[in-house]
């Protein structure tokens, strides 16, 4: 078993929120197709001055100590909403975090993919530089626009991971199934801030993307279906997630258990979509609130970024792991959301930055230590 892992996890959410069911009222859907259809409760909202740097910052903020920045020489970030075409957006985190200068520091893009590959290229590099640790973070805002069928699917969240050789929560292991193809079924264009998507070949082509990881999977490491205790899902939405585990039991001719990814689900039914973080909150949602004690247990991992790139890949959870989780944390965050209207989540929604970089002040809404304070010279400015 691999000693490459991770070590610690948390998640963070904007403080605004809306309920599915006032969303679904609102534009005259019966609330079932959102909460029973999709599986959603909550999403949470991004006002105007939070953006993927703040929520990056917010979400590893308690990760960072002392003795953590000494050793962090590696930030990998990983986004499909970035900020800058050129610049890496972890820069930004890494200047509000004080991290050690001598740090090398990278952005990741393919869809909601990127941060399994940042996974995967930190396990490589903590093999070599076993006395170090890599500061993971993926975040993301969905956007897919007002009154669009996406709509019920957005979301915004941030995860930070500190990944080193010696793992408290998660051990990763050696073999996984890779799938590439060129498919157009979600992209976002230069020009745009909205993805474009056809919603229902892109649910086909994340299916039958898991099945060939999976066989792929299978054939590499000689693991069986039911080796794994529970599964962990990327999650567009929770219902999403089931339809993947129902595809994968059906081929691998086992009943289908909703136990085994019940409690993945939970944090992100009242999250939303948030892209590259979306597996890795689920993560952390499975080992906080699943009663099973996963000492031990091996975990299934099923990542996919529209475009596409699907892995498949596991785990296994060490002992003592529950003396180091965040639910505390989370539960803070999660409860201290306001509840928007509707008129006020559109009035969010619709606020932009200039784009002929000039002077913007952002209004100054959230009450979080990391704020995007607004625009200046074509400069972001965070307070």
């Amino acid at each position: 078993m691999s000693t490459v892992g991770i070590d610690a996890i948390r998640f963070y959410t904007p403080a605004f929120a809306i309920r599915l069911p006032d969303l679904a009222r609102a534009r005259g859907v019966d609330p079932d197709k959102y909460t029973i259809g999709l599986g959603q409760e909550v999403m949470s909202i991004m006002p105007p001055d939070e953006d993927i740097v703040t929520m990056a910052a917010h979400a590893a903020l308690p990760l960072i100590t002392d003795e953590t920045k000494e050793k962090i020489h590696l930030l990998l970030f990983a986004t499909e909403s970035g900020v800058d075409n050129s610049k890496a957006a972890g820069l930004w985190v890494h200047n509000l975090l004080h991290l050690h200068p001598s740090c090398r520091v990278v952005e990741l893009k393919q869809a909601c993919y990127s941060a399994t590959c940042a996974l995967q290229l930190a396990h490589s590099y903590l093999h070599h530089h076993p006395n170090e640790k890599v500061l993971l973070i993926a975040s993301d805002n969905a956007r897919y626009g007002l009154h669009t069928a996406g709509e019920p699917t957005q979301g915004c969240g941030a995860v930070a991971m500190i990944l080193s050789a010696s793992p408290k929560l998660l051990a990763l292991e050696e073999h996984q199934g890779v799938v590439a193809d060129h498919v157009m079924d979600f992209w976002r264009p230069t020009y745009r801030t909205e993805a474009v998507v056809d919603g229902k070949y892109s649910t086909k082509v994340y299916l039958n993307t898991l099945q060939s990881c999976w066989k792929s999977y299978e054939q590499a490491s000689g693991r069986r279906f039911e080796d794994h205790a529970r599964f962990c899902y990327h999650i567009p939405f929770t219902r999403m997630a089931e339809k993947a585990h129902e595809r994968l039991s059906k081929a691998a001719s086992i009943p289908f258990n909703q136990e085994q990814i019940e409690h993945e689900l939970i944090y992100s039914r009242q999250i939303g979509n948030a892209y590259t973080a979306s597996l890795y909150i689920g993560l952390a949602s499975l080992l906080e609130l699943d009663a099973l004690d996963l000492s031990d247990k091996r975990i299934g991992f099923f990542s996919y970024g529209s475009g596409c790139v699907g892995e498949f890949f596991s785990g296994v959870v060490p002992e003592g792991y529950r003396e180091h989780l965040g639910l505390s944390f989370h539960k803070k965050i999660l409860d201290r959301r306001a509840t928007l209207t509707i008129p006020e989540y559109e009035e969010f929604f619709t606020y932009t930055l200039k784009e002929d970089g000039s002077a913007q002040t952002t209004p100054n809404v959230s009450a979080g230590p990391f704020r995007l304070t607004g625009v200046s010279n074509h400069e972001r400015l965070y307070g």
